[in-house]
């Protein structure tokens, strides 16, 4: 996962990005042309963002990239990339330092995951 500031996500601009409330079921969407979807965090408390993820990914199929955004925290880093998302743009004042550590804290999981769905004991070598 890569993690950028506020300031790297407001500079990069690029055609067929879709903002996406964390109201609005992916399910509806026409994603033909779209490259990647920013998912709102709007309080760390509001997770409707990772079920979107989810939804995105596993049964949608989007490959494109997707970025949280919003009140974005340290803490839940692993679970994003682990729900599905590319990029997380740190909540302001959040050291990346940190948060990269958090990411390299685990170095794998025994369950599968929203990208790498077969669980552990099921990946050959």
């Amino acid at each position: 996962m890569k993690i950028i500031n506020t300031q790297e996500h407001q500079a990069a601009h690029a055609n067929g990005v879709l903002a996406l409330a964390n109201d609005v079921d992916p399910r509806t969407l026409d994603l033909n042309g779209v490259t990647r979807i920013d998912l709102q965090f709007p309080a760390f408390t509001d997770g409707r963002a990772y079920s979107q993820a989810f939804l995105l990914r596993r049964r949608l199929r989007f490959e494109g990239e997707l970025r949280a955004t919003g009140d974005v925290l340290i803490d839940q880093l692993v679970q994003m990339q682990r729900t599905g998302f590319d990029v997380a743009v740190l909540k302001e004042g959040v050291d990346a330092s940190a948060a990269q550590r958090q990411l390299d804290r685990y170095a794998g999981f025994y369950q599968g995951s929203a990208v790498g769905t077969q669980p552990r004991f099921a990946q050959t070598a």
